[in-house]
């Protein structure tokens, strides 16, 4: 050993652990997030976190000023599902999962299990789901360990009152407006903390760049 010491610019520990740290937080928001960081830390990684808040502040003024056409979408989404409730067992499951989560039935209602053919009202449907809606729609008895799937079954045939003894009667794309406004204070929080983690993990990474082409220079 000659004893000789580097004296050059040298890359900032603190830095490359406040990097690190970012990222294992990040890495609790998804596998996949991470795996991309990984590939964008290789190439450019303070750039591509910049794109990444572009993009989200972007959607978020995009859904706040096309509000209504995303509401006409999620309606459409939704009733087009209706009509392949049975055809597809994991599309079935999701709209299950969404009424039962949401305590809703339809996009905007009951009636809209109509456009399905199992569960439509017309005299010719032979069905024994006529005029009923799953069982997700079904409002549920805590002292019930086994679901009734049949809870659903000529439901729309009785008058409104007994209805909403027994169904959910709003439909799932006003009942997940409520959910919105009632929780519109911590989704703009969640949403403010990520894009501020983002901004502190840019210039942190700007830095750390910084650091390295200096180290890089005087090789």
């Amino acid at each position: 050993m000659s004893g000789k010491h580097y004296k050059g610019p040298e890359v900032s520990c603190c830095i490359k652990y406040f990097i690190f740290g970012f990222n294992v937080i990040f890495w609790f928001l998804g596998i996949a997030f991470l795996g991309v960081g990984l590939w964008a830390w290789s190439e450019k990684f303070s750039v591509f976190l910049g794109i990444i808040f572009f993009l989200e502040l972007t959607a978020g003024v995009l859904a706040f000023v096309f509000k209504d056409w995303i509401k006409d979408q999620l309606y459409f989404f939704i009733n087009n599902n209706i009509r392949a409730y049975r055809d597809d067992i994991d599309l079935q499951n999701l709209i299950d999962f969404t009424q039962e989560y949401w305590q809703c039935c339809g996009a905007f209602g009951a009636n809209d299990w109509n456009l399905n053919i199992y569960f439509n009202c017309t005299d010719s449907n032979t069905s024994r789901e006529r005029c009923g809606v799953p069982f997700s729609c079904c409002t549920k008895d805590p002292a019930e360990d086994v679901i009734n799937t049949q809870c659903g079954y000529d439901v729309r045939q009785k008058p409104e009152t007994e209805q909403q003894a027994t169904i959910y009667t709003k439909g799932c794309v006003p009942q997940f407006e409520k959910w919105l406004q009632d929780n519109l204070t911590i989704v703009a929080g969640v949403f403010i903390g990520i894009a501020l983690l983002q901004i502190f993990g840019i210039c942190l990474a700007q830095n750390l760049v910084s650091d390295i082409e200096a180290v890089r220079a005087s090789w």
